[in-house]
């Protein structure tokens, strides 16, 4: 029989660690019909970007399968807005927006945990997090058309909820996690440009797989 390592792991109240994650992130847009005739706007899309997230780890038992974790992290997140503009007879201009912020986030998480089968367990997560973005251009005044920015608010607060796996290994729990984010408010300043004014609304969205280191 294999042995059980970290026995004694789940007795003790308080642990801590980190966590390194790779994340793909964009936005739930809301698109505006009201500008339409106006600024010629055919199509506004997002595309995923890559980015990733590090972060530590700090994590009270509740119960024997249920914990609260606090994880401050940092985020790099970089989405992508396509315009797509009417620009004459069967001729179209393409403009493509990047949205890159820097998270500092402060979530809390609800973690549900099966018993351990030997060295192994599955678990459930779900929480909220706030987040300040320290890369936010807000303040920035949009001049030339092609050097146009999509500017978004410096906070954000948002949902997120998933589930993973805990490994314990002879010295440390090794976890691997996914986990999804969806953001509440609306993080769209519109400042009168051609690419706020077709949107409503722009939304947080995000995936994340992480990767976590507990002693």
């Amino acid at each position: 029989m294999p042995v059980k390592n970290l026995q004694k792991f789940d007795e003790r109240r308080y642990h801590f660690g980190f966590m390194l994650g790779y994340n793909v992130a964009d936005f739930y847009v809301d698109r505006s019909n009201e500008f339409d005739f106006e600024s010629q706007v055919l199509t506004v899309n997002t595309t995923n970007q890559p980015g990733f997230n590090l972060g530590i780890i700090a994590s009270v038992n509740v119960t024997k399968n249920i914990s609260v974790r606090f994880l401050p992290t940092l985020t790099f997140q970089d989405r992508e807005l396509v315009y797509r503009f009417y620009s004459g007879t069967d001729s179209t201009t393409t403009f493509n927006k990047r949205v890159e912020s820097t998270f500092i986030d402060f979530p809390i998480n609800i973690k549900l945990r099966t018993d351990r089968v030997r060295n192994f367990a599955a678990y459930a997560v779900a929480g909220g997090r706030f987040s300040i973005d320290m890369q936010s251009q807000r303040d920035v005044r949009n001049v030339l058309l092609e050097e146009l920015i999509v500017k978004t608010e410096r906070e954000d607060y948002s949902m997120e909820f998933g589930g993973g796996f805990d490994f314990f290994l002879k010295y440390f729990k090794f976890g691997l996690e996914l986990k999804m984010l969806v953001g509440l408010p609306n993080m769209l300043i519109n400042d009168g440009s051609p690419f706020s004014e077709p949107i409503n609304s722009l939304r947080t969205r995000a995936f994340m797989i992480t990767f976590t280191f507990e002693g």
